[in-house]
């Protein structure tokens, strides 16, 4: 696999739509090298029996109740990519029935931006809860992509088993809070189709956007709370140098990164985990998880700013008195 036949994979680009999705599937795998998946036995249980700790300790810690998804897959950045493809190809489905004036030239940008986006965060990602957003059934999955979570793990300097461990619990952390919110997948589908569909008429409708960024700093942020809650060790470590790694990199890489607006993920973990430590502190874990019993108690983007304001409303909803 070389960039060259990166480069020729979107150059070849064809079919009708506004993307050509097997040939950002081929570019960005081409643009990656997919990684060792060299697993003995004993590596994939090891996977396996952090998961199951991680739902354990979880539903202990927490008192939801959850399950993790049937998939879980340790995967190489490759698997990773058609995953991801796949989601991509469901979300911006609306995009390609729209015509271009310069179906051609649009089609190849397209394809080659989605693929150098893809390829980019292939190569960081560790570990990934996918909803399978807007899919044709009711499982999510769960992938841990290997190669990335050995080099971070040997980059930061840490143990690889208590790494692994680490990144299993913040994954699973995540099928709790689906667990917890039958309905946060569909308020996600809800606001992704609506940002979608106005894209495809021409529009960009920022308010879905910005409600889909506000439930995900909530999702991000809650998971970051729980897990530290949760995760059987010491972790001050780990968190710093996780924290390090989001905010560093070459200046080249930090350029991608905004380029591809992660910088606003990085947001949401940092925004998040603040407004839900205010939060704790005040009520309790308990009273942080209030947070999945509606759509409704979702903090809007001030409250994410403002806390007490978020405990005001919910209380007030609840028919509660403020302690």
């Amino acid at each position: 696999m070389t960039l060259f036949e990166s480069a020729r994979a979107v150059a070849n680009a064809g079919g009708d739509g506004a993307i050509d999705w097997d040939a950002v599937s081929e570019a960005a795998k081409a643009a990656t090298d997919p990684g060792d998946l060299d697993l003995s036995e004993a590596e994939a249980e090891a996977y396996a029996a952090d998961v199951r700790d991680a739902r354990a300790q979880l539903r202990d810690v927490s008192g939801l109740e959850f399950d993790v998804p049937e998939t879980v897959e340790i995967q190489n950045r490759h698997h990773w990519v058609d995953a991801n493809v796949a989601t991509f190809r469901r979300v911006f489905e609306p995009l390609n029935e729209r015509a271009s004036y310069l179906p051609g030239v649009a089609r190849s940008l397209n394809t080659a931006t989605t693929a150098g986006a893809l390829a980019f965060v292939s190569r960081h990602v560790l570990g990934q809860y996918d909803p399978l957003l807007l899919a044709d059934t009711s499982d999510h999955a769960l992938y841990f992509v290997h190669p990335n979570v050995v080099g971070a793990a040997d980059s930061l300097d840490v143990a690889f088993p208590r790494f692994r461990r680490w990144i299993a619990f913040h994954e699973v952390t995540h099928a709790a809070e689906f667990g917890a919110a039958p309905w946060l997948a569909d308020h996600l589908e809800d606001q992704l189709e609506a940002g979608v569909a106005a894209l495809a008429d021409g529009e960009v409708r920022r308010e879905a956007f910005r409600e889909l960024h506000v439930a995900m700093t909530a999702v991000e942020g809650y998971a970051e709370l729980l897990m530290d809650e949760a995760f059987d060790g010491e972790y001050a470590d780990l968190r710093a140098k996780l924290d390090a790694r989001r905010r560093g990199g070459s200046p080249l890489t930090n350029l991608v990164k905004r380029a591809l607006g992660l910088q606003l993920k990085r947001e949401q973990y940092e925004r998040g985990r603040a407004f839900f430590e205010t939060v704790a502190a005040e009520r309790g874990l308990a009273g942080a998880s209030r947070v999945w019993d509606d759509p409704e108690y979702l903090p809007t983007d001030a409250e994410l700013d403002a806390p007490r304001a978020w405990l005001a409303r919910v209380t007030d909803s609840a028919g509660e008195t403020a302690e």
